[in-house]
């Protein structure tokens, strides 16, 4: 396992994390949790990601308590929350001041820590003025909740707008982005993003690497296996927002579309030449990208853990006629569906 500098910051991160999104309290409790945590510390990983919204919250308790009972030294370790959604009310939501400091605090009680050491701001909040938002984050920081404070699924101008604000202050900015980020879900990452890795030093922790399990291949037109997350309630609203990029609507009605699924079995006898598993090609193609710090991935046992952490050994293996071969695949135009308007 390599580590990455979080950006322009000091701070390490494993090359490869493990987030706590969907699988804890969804699927794993605290016994499960600890051995997929003690796994992933054994394969190298030091960060480990949450978010208030993860369960509930019941996600932050989980992973709190597992980290408890393993008895890990915390400062051998990198936990990361998400503030924006934190219940019902009109205060429990969003990036007040108020929620954030409100949040950050709910969030530390059920992790039973003192601080976290990355908080995000989970997505950005139109009814908040940014000018707010960056001196909420500046206080967590100040009080020792939070040692860097980044966002999530924020725009260019966004991120740009809170760094204006940081340095008109003289306040601390959004050391890093997590955003989707996968061989089927580019944009941001590879075109939107490029000023701010220059100007700001922005780092990544990317997430859903496998475009929620698509790219490993196991699904295929018309079947969603009952082990897999799209089987899961939580995760079916997730069929009518995946591939927006490829101008696919409808999803869910039209299970998974043909044109994402012909890229996966273009990308399927590229891993074989490699002789790696597809999911392992498409964590590793991710991480290669020298701006992502980290990639986050999730699992439900300790078998796909120890799978998806030898991407990291796949790592090397693309070369530039690899990544030639990749773009080819990936670049293909998809036909334009007659749904689409």
């Amino acid at each position: 396992m390599q580590y990455k500098n979080l950006g322009r910051s000091g701070l390490k991160v494993s090359q490869l994390s493990y987030g706590a999104w969907v699988s804890f309290g969804n699927q794993l409790d605290v016994k499960e949790a600890k051995s997929l945590l003690q796994c992933c510390r054994d394969n190298g990983v030091n960060f480990f990601d949450n978010a208030e919204v993860y369960a509930n919250g019941r996600a932050e308790e989980i992973m709190g308590q597992a980290i408890r009972e393993l008895g890990w030294k915390r400062s051998d370790v990198v936990v990361s929350t998400k503030i924006f959604w934190g219940g019902p009310g009109p205060n429990d939501k969003g990036l007040s001041r108020k929620h954030i400091i409100e949040g950050t605090k709910a969030s530390l009680k059920r992790l039973d820590m003192e601080y976290v050491d990355v908080i995000y701001c989970h997505r950005p909040d139109s009814s908040t003025p940014i000018e707010e938002t960056v001196r909420a984050m500046n206080y967590v920081i100040d009080h020792g909740w939070a040692f860097y404070w980044g966002t999530s699924e924020w725009s260019a101008q966004q991120i740009t707008e809170a760094w204006g604000v940081a340095e008109r202050l003289d306040l601390i900015g959004p050391v890093v982005e997590q955003p989707e980020y996968n061989l089927l879900s580019r944009h941001k990452v590879e075109s939107e993003y490029l000023p701010l890795y220059t100007n700001y030093g922005l780092g990544l922790t990317t997430w859903s690497p496998l475009a929620s399990g698509v790219l490993t291949g196991k699904y295929k037109k018309g079947n969603i296996p009952a082990d897999s997350r799209f089987a899961l309630d939580n995760y079916k609203a997730r069929l009518n927002l995946l591939y927006s990029s490829l101008a696919v609507l409808n999803l869910a009605g039209r299970s998974l579309v043909d044109d994402v699924l012909k890229k996966v079995d273009g990308l399927t006898p590229i891993a074989q030449e490699l002789g790696v598993p597809l999911s392992q090609l498409a964590i590793a193609w991710c991480a290669a990208n020298p701006h992502v710090s980290s990639v986050i991935t999730g699992a439900t046992k300790e078998s796909q853990i120890v799978e998806n952490m030898k991407a990291v050994d796949v790592i090397p293996l693309l070369t530039p006629a690899v990544m030639e071969k990749i773009e080819a695949v990936v670049q293909s135009k998809p036909k334009r569906p007659d749904s689409f308007r």
